[in-house]
Protein backbone atom coordinates (compact mmCIF):
# COMPACT_ATOMS: atom_id res chain seq x y z
CA UNK A 1 0.00 0.00 0.00
CA UNK A 2 1.26 3.43 -1.08
CA UNK A 3 2.95 5.72 2.09
CA UNK A 4 4.73 8.40 1.06
CA UNK A 5 5.44 10.47 4.21
CA UNK A 6 9.29 10.26 3.77
CA UNK A 7 9.98 14.24 3.46
CA UNK A 8 6.21 15.64 3.79
CA UNK A 9 5.63 17.61 7.68
CA UNK A 10 1.52 17.27 6.99
CA UNK A 11 -0.74 16.04 4.63
CA UNK A 12 -4.48 17.24 4.46
CA UNK A 13 -6.82 15.03 2.52
CA UNK A 14 -9.68 16.88 0.64
CA UNK A 15 -13.09 15.12 -0.15
CA UNK A 16 -14.79 17.18 -2.77
CA UNK A 17 -16.90 17.52 -5.94
CA UNK A 18 -15.93 16.20 -9.20
CA UNK A 19 -18.69 19.25 -10.39
CA UNK A 20 -18.38 22.65 -9.81
CA UNK A 21 -21.62 23.08 -8.35
CA UNK A 22 -23.87 25.77 -9.10
CA UNK A 23 -21.86 28.84 -6.84
CA UNK A 24 -19.16 29.93 -7.71
CA UNK A 25 -17.63 30.23 -4.11
CA UNK A 26 -16.97 27.03 -4.17
CA UNK A 27 -14.77 26.95 -7.06
CA UNK A 28 -13.20 29.76 -4.95
CA UNK A 29 -13.22 28.20 -2.01
CA UNK A 30 -10.95 25.34 -3.46
CA UNK A 31 -8.69 27.28 -5.43
CA UNK A 32 -8.28 29.24 -1.82
CA UNK A 33 -7.30 26.16 -0.25
CA UNK A 34 -5.08 24.79 -2.73
CA UNK A 35 -2.93 28.51 -2.19
CA UNK A 36 -3.14 27.95 1.75
CA UNK A 37 -1.81 24.16 1.45
CA UNK A 38 1.09 25.63 -0.76
CA UNK A 39 1.75 28.66 1.39
CA UNK A 40 1.94 26.21 4.35
CA UNK A 41 3.69 23.42 2.47
CA UNK A 42 0.81 21.25 3.65
CA UNK A 43 0.63 18.10 1.07
CA UNK A 44 -2.42 18.11 -0.91
CA UNK A 45 -3.95 14.14 -1.10
CA UNK A 46 -7.05 14.23 -2.86
CA UNK A 47 -9.20 12.12 -5.68
CA UNK A 48 -6.56 12.64 -8.62
CA UNK A 49 -8.97 14.20 -11.01
CA UNK A 50 -8.77 17.73 -13.14
CA UNK A 51 -12.51 18.51 -13.01
CA UNK A 52 -14.91 19.97 -10.67
CA UNK A 53 -13.83 20.84 -7.58
CA UNK A 54 -11.08 18.52 -7.37
CA UNK A 55 -9.43 20.27 -10.80
CA UNK A 56 -9.44 23.45 -8.99
CA UNK A 57 -7.63 23.05 -5.73
CA UNK A 58 -4.99 20.68 -7.05
CA UNK A 59 -4.08 23.29 -9.88
CA UNK A 60 -4.27 26.10 -7.47
CA UNK A 61 -2.07 23.96 -5.11
CA UNK A 62 0.50 23.38 -8.49
CA UNK A 63 1.04 26.89 -9.23
CA UNK A 64 2.28 27.57 -6.00
CA UNK A 65 4.19 24.51 -5.92
CA UNK A 66 2.86 22.52 -3.87
CA UNK A 67 2.97 18.86 -3.42
CA UNK A 68 -0.06 16.77 -4.29
CA UNK A 69 -0.46 13.01 -4.12
CA UNK A 70 -3.68 11.92 -6.28
CA UNK A 71 -5.74 8.98 -6.07
CA UNK A 72 -7.59 7.12 -8.80
CA UNK A 73 -9.36 3.72 -9.44
CA UNK A 74 -8.58 3.02 -13.25
CA UNK A 75 -12.20 3.12 -13.99
CA UNK A 76 -12.50 6.92 -13.53
CA UNK A 77 -9.21 7.83 -15.43
CA UNK A 78 -11.50 9.06 -18.03
CA UNK A 79 -14.29 10.13 -16.84
CA UNK A 80 -12.68 12.57 -13.94
CA UNK A 81 -9.84 13.40 -16.25
CA UNK A 82 -6.86 11.64 -14.52
CA UNK A 83 -4.16 14.25 -13.54
CA UNK A 84 -0.87 12.87 -14.20
CA UNK A 85 1.26 15.78 -13.70
CA UNK A 86 0.78 15.56 -9.76
CA UNK A 87 4.07 15.13 -7.24
CA UNK A 88 2.47 11.44 -7.12
CA UNK A 89 -0.04 9.87 -9.31
CA UNK A 90 -1.41 6.35 -8.21
CA UNK A 91 -3.95 4.65 -10.16
CA UNK A 92 -6.39 2.13 -7.89
CA UNK A 93 -8.34 -1.10 -9.11
CA UNK A 94 -11.19 0.10 -6.76
CA UNK A 95 -13.19 2.83 -5.17
CA UNK A 96 -12.57 1.00 -1.21
CA UNK A 97 -8.93 0.94 -2.53
CA UNK A 98 -8.84 4.44 -3.57
CA UNK A 99 -10.31 6.25 0.35
CA UNK A 100 -8.12 3.31 1.61
CA UNK A 101 -4.73 4.78 0.33
CA UNK A 102 -5.97 8.63 0.65
CA UNK A 103 -6.67 7.87 4.29
CA UNK A 104 -3.63 6.03 4.56
CA UNK A 105 -1.36 9.23 3.51
CA UNK A 106 -2.60 12.03 5.16
CA UNK A 107 -2.93 13.32 9.03
CA UNK A 108 -6.44 15.20 8.47
CA UNK A 109 -9.22 15.11 6.38
CA UNK A 110 -11.53 18.34 4.92
CA UNK A 111 -14.86 17.75 3.06
CA UNK A 112 -15.54 20.57 0.54
CA UNK A 113 -19.06 20.41 -1.12
CA UNK A 114 -19.61 17.16 -3.16
CA UNK A 115 -22.22 15.30 -3.77
CA UNK A 116 -23.17 11.27 -2.99
CA UNK A 117 -19.07 10.32 -3.24
CA UNK A 118 -18.23 13.20 -1.36
CA UNK A 119 -20.73 12.16 1.10
CA UNK A 120 -19.83 8.64 0.84
CA UNK A 121 -16.43 9.53 2.07
CA UNK A 122 -17.49 11.51 4.58
CA UNK A 123 -19.62 9.15 6.75
CA UNK A 124 -16.62 6.50 6.10
CA UNK A 125 -13.95 8.50 7.81
CA UNK A 126 -16.49 9.52 10.34
CA UNK A 127 -17.77 6.61 11.54
CA UNK A 128 -13.96 5.01 11.41
CA UNK A 129 -12.87 7.97 14.06
CA UNK A 130 -16.64 7.53 16.07
CA UNK A 131 -15.51 3.67 16.27
CA UNK A 132 -12.14 4.69 17.40
CA UNK A 133 -9.90 3.25 14.40
CA UNK A 134 -8.65 6.35 13.77
CA UNK A 135 -8.24 10.20 15.61
CA UNK A 136 -7.62 11.98 12.49
CA UNK A 137 -9.33 15.50 12.45
CA UNK A 138 -11.97 15.89 10.51
CA UNK A 139 -13.17 19.19 9.16
CA UNK A 140 -16.74 20.12 7.12
CA UNK A 141 -15.64 23.28 5.28
CA UNK A 142 -19.59 24.82 5.22
CA UNK A 143 -19.09 26.79 2.22
CA UNK A 144 -22.16 28.91 2.37
CA UNK A 145 -24.21 26.84 4.48
CA UNK A 146 -23.68 24.36 1.66
CA UNK A 147 -23.64 21.29 4.53
CA UNK A 148 -26.13 22.60 6.88
CA UNK A 149 -29.35 20.18 5.74
CA UNK A 150 -26.40 17.36 6.34
CA UNK A 151 -26.15 19.16 9.95
CA UNK A 152 -29.70 19.00 10.76
CA UNK A 153 -29.83 15.16 9.73
CA UNK A 154 -26.63 14.10 12.19
CA UNK A 155 -28.80 15.83 15.03
CA UNK A 156 -31.90 14.22 13.49
CA UNK A 157 -29.99 11.49 14.10
CA UNK A 158 -29.00 11.51 17.10
CA UNK A 159 -32.33 12.74 18.43
CA UNK A 160 -33.73 9.56 17.06
CA UNK A 161 -31.31 7.36 18.44
CA UNK A 162 -29.27 5.93 15.70
CA UNK A 163 -26.19 8.01 16.88
CA UNK A 164 -24.46 8.44 19.85
CA UNK A 165 -25.16 12.03 21.49
CA UNK A 166 -21.30 12.84 20.98
CA UNK A 167 -21.47 11.08 17.08
CA UNK A 168 -20.67 15.13 15.77
CA UNK A 169 -18.07 16.03 18.34
CA UNK A 170 -15.76 14.12 15.71
CA UNK A 171 -16.22 16.71 13.27
CA UNK A 172 -14.71 20.49 13.16
CA UNK A 173 -17.23 22.62 11.41
CA UNK A 174 -15.67 25.78 9.36
CA UNK A 175 -17.20 28.31 7.01
CA UNK A 176 -14.53 29.49 4.99
CA UNK A 177 -10.78 28.58 4.08
CA UNK A 178 -9.62 31.50 6.86
CA UNK A 179 -10.91 29.88 9.52
CA UNK A 180 -9.92 26.07 8.04
CA UNK A 181 -6.54 27.20 8.15
CA UNK A 182 -6.58 29.06 11.44
CA UNK A 183 -8.11 25.35 12.70
CA UNK A 184 -5.32 23.39 10.92
CA UNK A 185 -2.55 25.31 12.40
CA UNK A 186 -3.86 25.55 15.62
CA UNK A 187 -3.88 21.57 15.18
CA UNK A 188 -0.28 21.59 14.55
CA UNK A 189 0.77 23.46 17.31
CA UNK A 190 -0.89 21.65 19.81
CA UNK A 191 0.77 18.12 18.53
CA UNK A 192 2.85 16.96 16.08
CA UNK A 193 1.11 14.84 13.16
CA UNK A 194 0.93 11.09 13.83
CA UNK A 195 2.40 9.26 11.27
CA UNK A 196 0.19 6.85 9.48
Amino acid sequence: MPNSFQSVQFSLCVFCGSRMGIDADFGQAARNLGEVLARNKWRLVYGAGDVGLMGEVARATQALGGETFGVIPEHLMSLEAGKHDLSHFVITQTMHERKKVMFMNSNAMVILPGGAGTLDEFFEVVTWRHLGLHSKPIYLLNINGYWDVLLTMLDQMIEQGFADSNFCDHISVVNTVTALEQALSDYLARRKPARV
